[in-house]
Order: structure tokens, then C-alpha cells, then sequence
């Protein structure tokens, strides 16, 4: 019995190569205490030495801002950069790291954008997220809003909405609305249906950034166990992916 286990520990694919290549991480929840991801500047610290193990070189952390349920602003997302930044000091952790928004496309997100009040980061980039349930009716319109006004809107993890058609994935992406996969989701982490997803926006090739979004060990730990799979070697090796450009001081 115990040679049987060993024989399947055996068979998982060594890894030989990291996320440096891409350098940058650009969805996160590592700022402490303020989202359902870190929750205190312990936890922060911990997620930041995974990410740097498997070769992130800059964090771009991305806390919600979610009306009904984390009230972030400019104010308490800066607040918890400093609080982490001050630690990761005082422990010599060598990292740079820049905070930004994963915004809800709920009711207020179209008001936020009117009052530029988005929380940005590189190159006037915003990071948004829809609801699980069903796409906002007003969407295209929000999405060329933010073109039009001067934002490069990037929708998270995108694998991840069950609603959407391949159709609607290359229209969002046609008008200038970049895509940024979850690596985790290649491993199955979140079900077959949105690994399968994931696997056919990259043969589409309309995913144009990578990144971990890290809350906790779990997600550390399916960060690393995602360099086994092709589809993340292919990503590194073969796809123009845009993190790198982000190496650039951030907007924010």
C-alpha cells in the first residue's frame, strides 16, 4: 500500500522553472486586514515570501473595492501598503511593491469612474471584476467608457464567469478590454468548467496577463503546483503576456 503512494508522488512532473520570466504579479490580496486575503501584516509577509520563492520580482496588490462588502478607498488601501512595506522592511524582505484595486462592477463602479476616483496602476490600468451570477446589462458601455476616457480596463480572471461565450470574450477583447487569467485555474482549482475555459482563452489567445490572485496558503500553494501544467508553460515560454511592461513605476 505505501509503495503504491509512493509510486503516484513519483509521477508528479518536476518543475524546472518559475514565474520570473514574468516578473510581475498583478492581482493580489496580500495588503493586511482589509479584504477576505491577508488578514493581518503576518499573514502579508507569508504570501509575499511564497510569491517571491516562485519568482515574482514586483507586487501589484489589488484589494476589493466592493460596496456592500469592503468599503476601500484610496485611504485604507494606502494605509495597509504602509503597514506592510514598514514590515517588510524591518525584516529586510527586498521587494518592490504597489497597490492598486480589483473594483466590483456593481453599482458604484460606473459613479467611481465618472468622479475618477479608480484606483489605478501602470499605465492608467484599471483591474475589474463581475459578479459570478450574471453579467452587469450595462457592460459594453462601461467598458467603452473607460477607453474612451483614457483607462486600460482589464477584466479579472475571466475563466471564471460560467455566463459568458467565447463570442463575448473576443468583443470585450476587441473594444480593448485586456484579460488577466488566474494561473490556479489550470490546475482545477476552481472546477473542470473553469479550467476548461481558461485552456480555451489561451488557444484564442486573448489572455494578456497572468498573475496568482493570492488570498491565503491554498492559493500559494496552487500557484507553484500551476508550473506543472502546459498550459502555464506555454504561457511563459511561447505567449506575449504584458506583466513585464508593469515593471514600470506604477500610476497609482
Amino acid at each position: 500500500m505505501f509503495g503504491l503512494f509512493k509510486k503516484k508522488n513519483s509521477n508528479k512532473k518536476e518543475v524546472t522553472f518559475n514565474y520570473e520570466s514574468i516578473a510581475v504579479d498583478m492581482h493580489s490580496h496580500v495588503l493586511p486586514g482589509i479584504d477576505d486575503g491577508a488578514q493581518n501584516v503576518e499573514d502579508s509577509v507569508i504570501l509575499v515570501r511564497k510569491m517571491m520563492a516562485v519568482g515574482i520580482k514586483k507586487i501589484i496588490a489589488t484589494p476589493h473595492i466592493m460596496v456592500d462588502f469592503y468599503r476601500n478607498n484610496a485611504q485604507t488601501i494606502g494605509n495597509a501598503l504602509e503597514i506592510l512595506k514598514a514590515e517588510l522592511k524591518k525584516q529586510q524582505i527586498d521587494i518592490e511593491i504597489e497597490a492598486a484595486a480589483e473594483h466590483y462592477f456593481d453599482e458604484t463602479f460606473e459613479p467611481r469612474i465618472d468622479k475618477k476616483e479608480l484606483m489605478v496602476f501602470g499605465d492608467n490600468h484599471v483591474l475589474f471584476e463581475f459578479s459570478f451570477i450574471n453579467l452587469p446589462p450595462n457592460y459594453l458601455q462601461v467598458i467603452q467608457k473607460l477607453v474612451t476616457l483614457g483607462y486600460k480596463p482589464i477584466l479579472a480572471h475571466p475563466e471564471r464567469y460560467p455566463y459568458l461565450t467565447m463570442d463575448q470574450y473576443k468583443m470585450m477583447h476587441s473594444w480593448g478590454c485586456d484579460f488577466q487569467l488566474n494561473t490556479i485555474s489550470l490546475t482545477g482549482y476552481y472546477g473542470k468548467e473553469a479550467k476548461v475555459t481558461a485552456e480555451s482563452l489561451i488557444d484564442n489567445q486573448l489572455i494578456d496577463y497572468i498573475s496568482s490572485d493570492m488570498h491565503h496558503l491554498k492559493h500559494a500553494a496552487a500557484f507553484h503546483d500551476a508550473l506543472r501544467t502546459a498550459y502555464v508553460e506555454k504561457l511563459l515560454f511561447e505567449y506575449p503576456l504584458k506583466n513585464i511592461m508593469l515593471l514600470k513605476k506604477s500610476g497609482s
